[in-house]
């Protein structure tokens, strides 16, 4: 099935906004949009992980260093690596988290 990005962008006023984009044993896809101020809690990257902006500035905090990121910017994450992101603009702010293989098929 055809997806477009940019178009319905699950932002939400109240929390985080996300979407499966792609959901294979061998590749998982999600679209994260924070508004403004909004963060992605700290957590343990489950996989082999890359992240692409694609609107907007994050910062992405990996190992305790913090990583500025905005549009094109793709910033691996690797495996239980502990990470926070969060939106650092005025404006809002979405990106795609790539992960292989999908987390269900991670041992450990």
């Amino acid at each position: 099935m055809k997806r477009n990005v940019f178009e319905d962008v699950p932002y939400k006023d109240e929390s985080m906004g996300h979407r499966k984009l792609v959901d294979e044993k061998s590749f998982l896809v999600m679209q994260i949009a924070l508004r403004p101020g909004q963060a992605v809690k700290e957590h343990n990257a489950n996989s082999n992980v890359h992240l692409l902006v694609l609107e907007g500035e994050v910062v992405a905090t990996l190992a305790g260093q913090e990583h500025p990121l905005e549009r094109g910017d793709l910033q691996p994450v690797a495996f239980k690596t502990p990470m926070a992101i969060r939106n650092s603009g005025q404006t809002d702010a979405t990106f795609l988290v790539l992960k292989t293989p999908n987390p269900s098929e991670m041992a450990g």
